[in-house]
Formats: C-alpha cells, structure tokens, sequence
C-alpha cells in the first residue's frame, strides 16, 4: 500500500459499511466514552473535599485526569474524521493537533512531577509542606504545559511560516504528517520523545531508589515509605503505557507496506491495542488504589453522590 490514500480508496472504503467496521467503531466509541465519564466522575470527586483541591498530590491527579479527558475526546473526534475519511482544513487541524499532541507529551511529564511529590513527602517530610505546595503544584502544571505544547508548536509553527497560505488552507485528512512541511521535522519530534522518555525513566529510577534507601534506614513510618514505593513503581508502569503509545506511529509506518485488507485490520488492532487502552487504563488504575480517594468515586460512580455516607476516617488518611 502506498503512504498516500488515493482518492479511489477513501470512497470506497468511506462507503464499506460492514458489519465488521460498525463493530469497531462500536468498540472505540463506547471504550473511549466510558473512560472520559470515568475521568469526569473521578473530576467531580476531587472537587467534592477540600483536602483534594489542597493537597499538591491530588492537585498533580487532577491535571493528569483532565489531561488525558481532554486527549481521549480529541482522539475520538480524530478517530470519526478519519473513519469516515473527512478532510479538514490544515490551519483548523494544526490546532487540533497542537492540543492534542501536548497532552501525549504531558502525560509522562506529569508523572514525573508526581514522583518528585512523594520523594519530597518520604525524604524530606518536615519540609515537605514547604517544598510541595498548591501554588507550586499549578506553576509544575503550567510548566509541563510550556513543555508539552513546545514539540509540537515547532510543526505548526514551520507549518505557517515555510508553506504557502494555499497549502495550509487546503483541505486534508487530519494527521500530523500532513503538517510537516519539511524533511527535518519526523527525526526532530522522534529525536525530541524519546529524549522526554529518557528523562522521566531518569526520574523514576532516582525518586525509586531514593525512596527505597529511605525506607530502609528509617525505623518508624515505614508503611508510608512502601506506599510511596509503590507509587512510583505504578509511574513506571503508567510512563510503559505511554511508551507504548509512543511506538504507534513507528508500527504504523511498518504497516503501510502491506496489502490494503490487512493493513485495515492490524491498524485498527494497533490503534485500539496500542494507542486506546493505555491512555485508558492509565488514570483508572492510579485512582482505584488510593484509600482515600476510592470511597468518594464509588459513591459518585455509582449511586451519583446520593444516599450514601461515607465514613469520615476515609478522608484523614494520608
């Protein structure tokens, strides 16, 4: 198959409805609006007490939901455009992309700002309330956007100012690709993620290892020390996810050689397998094991906050 659908090939496969592909879209449109109403419930929750709109920890969780919310509604309107092979206008799908593609980037990012929360909280703990304050929570949320929107700007920017006002007015299917003008900008976003990677796994090894020397050569509040471990230890687990999801666009590229039919069935595999479940897997997990938070999000989830009471103890446990 050649890199570029010809014209004959969008019609046709826009007008294919089988059976099959309403099953698929079946599947990638409820997975993904099941996860955002997870997401948004699990917003609604934190914004039920205090104690997470105050505490830096569940300020970083907050932005990590949000973050990923808005990626999956994005990913969705993505995926209908490109279901139904509708083209877009290149300036209106740079925008959708620049947010898009930054809330990829944010992702790790983010998770690296966490574990430095709970290193600060296990290895620093009488300056913890000083190093690791709301205020600081937001100015780390504003500078991972600073660097999240950074990569991919550099493409919309060269998009706008090396191309002719005919080409990014002109209709396309909405792909990143489509917005490289140049040569040099597919090594530098490659050369640019794995660099990010590179650093957060950095991160995670050291706050680990920190963590784990800590909890070893203290006596007392070790319980705390081993949660923290863990934490980090489901970071790295959440930073392989996101790998995984880096590693779309390089299976996709080895795809494009292979027979129409079966390039169809391992994109939608790759896309569902590799891009879909974990950005959705990720939230969910980290949410479900932390004791505090968990007995909120049943009662909103699923009795909508109503006639329940949960026990305050839940809410004094750090």
């Amino acid at each position: 198959m050649s890199d570029t659908l010809t014209f004959v090939d969008m019609q046709t496969m826009r007008l294919a409805f089988t059976g099959e592909r309403i099953f698929k879209m079946f599947l990638v449109v409820s997975t993904h609006l099941l996860v955002i109403y997870v997401n948004i419930i699990m917003l609604f929750t934190l914004r039920t007490k205090a104690i997470f709109c105050e505490t830096p920890r569940y300020i970083l969780f907050a932005h990590m939901l949000l973050n990923d919310t808005i990626h999956l509604v994005l990913a969705l309107v993505l995926y209908m455009l490109s279901s139904f092979y509708l083209l877009v206008v290149r300036a209106v799908c740079a925008f959708i992309v620049l947010v898009s593609t930054s809330t990829f980037v944010n992702a790790p990012l983010n998770l690296a700002v966490m574990s430095l929360e709970r290193y600060t909280a296990i290895c620093f703990p009488l300056r913890h309330s000083e190093l690791a304050t709301p205020a600081r929570a937001s100015v780390a949320v504003a500078l991972v956007w600073v660097l999240g929107i950074s990569d991919v700007l550099t493409d919309v920017c060269a998009l706008f100012l090396l191309a002719e006002p005919s080409f990014y007015l002109s209709p396309a299917l909405c792909t990143i690709t489509q917005l490289m003008v140049a040569p040099w900008q597919q090594g530098r976003s490659v050369i640019f993620k794995i660099l990010l990677f590179v650093m957060v796994a950095i991160v995670l090894l050291y706050t680990y290892v920190a963590i784990l020397l800590q909890a070893r050569a203290i006596s007392s509040d070790t319980t705390s020390a081993h949660k923290a471990l863990r934490t980090v230890v489901l970071h790295a687990v959440q930073l392989g996810l996101s790998l995984m999801s880096f590693l779309y666009e390089y299976i996709e590229s080895l795809l494009v050689s292979l027979p129409l039919d079966v390039y169809k069935q391992l994109h939608f595999l790759n896309f569902f397998v590799v891009l879909i479940l974990p950005r959705c897997l990720s939230s969910i997990i980290y949410g479900l094991r932390d004791e505090t938070f968990r007995p909120l999000f049943k009662q909103n989830f699923f009795y909508c906050g109503k006639n329940r009471v949960v026990p305050l103890e839940a809410f004094t446990k750090h």
